[in-house]
């Protein structure tokens, strides 16, 4: 069954994002792709109570205070998919990669230029900006298309 509520966080550090890099996991539609980390909820659990337990699970981290920075939501098989986007500043721990893949501290130029998982252009976006809260993204003439408020 599918699981349309996930979490994705953006840890940031000295100018630098967490990113987790997809190596580990077999048939990964994201597999060596780049992507912040987070996960999907477990029932009865608040969107923010599921990202500090996924990012301990990802990366041995607990953040402290994560601030909400917007929904990215699409449609795929029949289902409407939504990412609860957060960034968070502060946390405790030591740093380790899990079985999702390696975690790497990374400058936004520099991920850029690596192959970010599909819609991470647009998240990038949104945690970079004061007033985007929102991206829907459709498909349009065999391409996905985001729309960001």
């Amino acid at each position: 069954m599918s699981k349309p509520i996930t979490t994705l966080c953006y840890i940031e550090q000295d100018g630098k994002y967490l990113m987790l890099h997809r190596t580990k996991k077999k048939q990964d539609i994201n597999g060596g792709k780049w992507i912040g980390v987070g996960g999907h909820l477990e029932e009865g659990e608040s969107p923010e109570d599921c990202l500090v337990r996924e990012v301990w699970e990802e990366t041995g981290l607990t953040i402290e205070n994560p601030e909400f920075r917007g929904l990215y939501h699409w449609h795929k098989d029949g289902v409407h998919h939504v990412i609860t986007l957060y960034r968070a500043y502060t946390f405790c721990g030591e740093l380790e990669s899990s079985e999702e893949g390696r975690v790497h501290w990374i400058s936004l130029e520099e991920l850029k230029t690596k192959k970010l998982a599909s819609g991470m252009e647009y998240v990038l976006e949104m945690m970079e900006s004061e007033t985007i809260k929102e991206c829907y993204v459709r498909r349009e003439a065999d391409r996905y298309v985001g729309n960001v408020h």
